[in-house]
This record gives C-alpha cells, structure tokens and sequence, in this order.
C-alpha cells in the first residue's frame, strides 16, 4: 500500500482556460506532471465560496458543477498543485492524505 494525497478540485464546465475548459487543462496538467489517474464527477448543483447556485439547466450546461478527484503520491499533488498556482485560474481545491494501491488482476 502506498502513501500519497487526495486532490479535490471545485470548478464548472463553463470555465476556461484559453481555447480549452478548465477541467481538460487540469487534466492535461495532472498528466504533465506525472499524475497517471484523475476522475471528473459532474454535479446537479452546487454552491460556491460566495454563496451563488450553480446548476446543470437544461438551456445552461455551461455552469454545471465539476469536481476533479486526483490521488497520487505527495511528490506528484505537489508539483500539481504548484503548477495549476501558475495557470492563473482562480480554483478551490481541498488535499487529504490517503493510502492507495491496487485490487484485482493487472491486465
């Protein structure tokens, strides 16, 4: 079993980050700097640090809420989270310390 972190990053997908949503960045990202596995979990609503509902409307997917879940080894969340600090888009996230590893056959 190994040690690490749990990375959990609030956003919507209607925002962006340049030509690309804010969630695909985060994951190009994660991938960049050594993250082999995120999951993204989309919400029915939401409320953000300034008290505003988000919610996936028919007509206003746009403003859907996202979470971004990474689990990886501490080296990686923080080099993560140093460089996601650097793309200049406002994120809320939390970090939890996990212990991982694998079930099953590897494939």
């Amino acid at each position: 079993m190994a040690a690490g972190s749990q990375l959990t990053l609030y956003a919507n997908l209607g925002q962006r980050k340049g030509s690309r949503t804010v969630v695909e960045w985060i994951l190009e990202t994660a991938k960049e700097t050594g993250v082999r596995g995120a999951t993204v979990m989309e919400g029915s609503e939401g409320v953000d640090m300034l008290g505003r509902v988000h919610a996936a409307r028919f007509f206003e997917l746009a403003d859907e809420p996202a979470v971004v879940v990474v689990v990886a080894e501490n080296d990686a969340i923080d080099a993560l989270i140093a460089k996601l600090g650097e793309g200049g888009v406002k994120l809320f996230y939390t970090r939890s310390p996990v212990e991982f590893g694998h079930l099953g056959d590897a494939a």
